[in-house]
Parts: structure tokens; C-alpha cells; sequence
């Protein structure tokens, strides 16, 4: 039987009378690939701030690795981005004044665990090796999101959590990043990916769609 890494029971977020996330279950498996879908203003960049413990819920409960978030320090929950996630963005959020080499070793000093050897694996692993002395604005969209991508895999997190990451790319660039993240899942990672791609959504394992704050589909 799977292990269940990761669980949502009740679920909600409020922002005064808004309320973006109402009562949501939801579980993923070690392992699992599941694309979170819905219109926007459904909830989903919500739901995965929570995910990643950059938020904290209304009510509900958020349980990571059989432990209940809401019981967690704010250190404590940056330990669990540190250690267990890897999150990757729409927005490549690169310091424009530091080559992609450098980029990635800024993920390693946060996490104080600088190994220049680590970094240039992990931008050789996503197709930039020849790239790794290059500025951001000298590189593609496709490039720089594989330098986030690179960036996010550093600390080799068992957890994968993306925001749109081929909103931004064509679709030649969107195929090397979903072939990486095809790559990422053979090597076992668990995979949440919002998208509102439904390419990219066909081969994760479970869809997830959500409307007005609630899942409405969950297969």
C-alpha cells in the first residue's frame, strides 16, 4: 500500500468575506503525480502556499509527512521547505546580477550546504551545463526555467511542488520541461503540479480540479 505523504482534511482559507479554499480533502501518495487544475480564482496557487508552508489555514488540517502542520513554529516550517519541498514558480524569480551556476549555489547557502560540484550536476541534469557562467537576461525562457528547476532539485527534495512552470514557454521549451518533470517522477519524487495545461495534466497520475474553492473532481 502507498505511503500518504502528504493530506488535506477540511481545509479552508479565508481572506475576510473571501473565502479561496472551502473544505478541502485531498491526499497524494509517495510517488504520485497529481496536477491540480481549475479556472482561475478556483483556489489553486492557495492551496499550494499551504502545501508549501508559505501559508497556514483558516481551519482544517494540512499533515505532511504524518505531522500536523498547524502545530509548527514558523522555523519549523521553514526547516520543512528546506528539507522535504522544492518549489518551483511561473515567475523564475532569478537575481539578475548572478550567473545560473551562482543561482542555483544561492539555494545551497540558504540551506548552508554550499557544494559547487552539487550545483553544476544539478544544471547538467537539465540540459545547462554549457550555460552554467551565463547572466539570466543572457538566457531563454526555457533556460531560465530550467535554472529554477535545477535550483528547486538542489537539496534533493522528496517533494515537488510547481506553479504553472510552462505558463511562460513556448512549446519547444514546454516539452524539455515536461521531460524533465517525466524524469523527475522515474526517480520517484512526489510530483503537485497546478497547470492549466491539460497536455501536461494528461500524464500526471491523479487530476485534482477545483472551482469556487472546492474539489469538484478528484480522479
Amino acid at each position: 500500500m502507498s505511503k500518504i505523504v502528504l493530506e488535506t482534511r477540511g481545509l479552508t482559507k479565508r481572506f475576510g468575506s473571501v473565502t479561496p479554499l472551502d473544505s478541502i480533502n485531498m491526499h497524494v501518495n509517495e510517488g504520485e503525480w497529481v496536477s491540480i487544475m481549475g479556472p482561475s480564482g478556483s483556489g489553486k496557487t492557495t492551496i499550494l502556499n499551504i502545501l508549501s508552508c508559505l501559508d497556514v489555514p483558516t481551519e482544517g488540517e494540512y499533515i505532511l509527512d504524518g505531522v500536523a502542520t498547524a502545530a509548527l513554529t514558523e522555523k519549523q516550517r521553514v526547516a520543512v521547505r528546506r528539507e522535504k519541498i522544492g518549489l518551483i514558480f511561473q515567475q523564475f524569480h532569478l537575481v539578475p546580477y548572478l550567473t545560473a551556476l551562482e543561482n542555483v549555489m544561492l539555494a545551497q547557502y540558504y540551506h548552508s550546504m554550499i557544494d559547487q560540484d552539487d550545483a553544476e550536476q544539478a544544471l547538467t541534469h537539465v540540459g545547462l551545463g554549457h550555460r552554467m557562467g551565463h547572466l539570466p537576461s543572457q538566457l531563454s525562457g526555457g533556460e531560465q526555467q530550467r535554472v529554477c528547476i535545477a535550483r528547486a532539485l538542489i537539496n534533493q527534495p522528496a517533494i515537488i511542488l510547481a506553479d504553472e512552470p510552462t505558463g511562460n514557454l513556448d512549446e519547444a521549451n514546454e516539452e524539455v520541461v515536461l521531460e524533465l518533470f517525466k524524469g523527475l517522477r522515474r526517480e520517484g519524487r512526489t510530483i503537485i503540479l497546478v497547470t492549466h495545461n491539460p497536455e501536461l495534466a494528461e500524464y500526471s497520475d491523479r487530476v485534482v480540479r477545483l472551482h469556487h474553492g472546492k474539489v469538484v473532481h478528484n480522479v
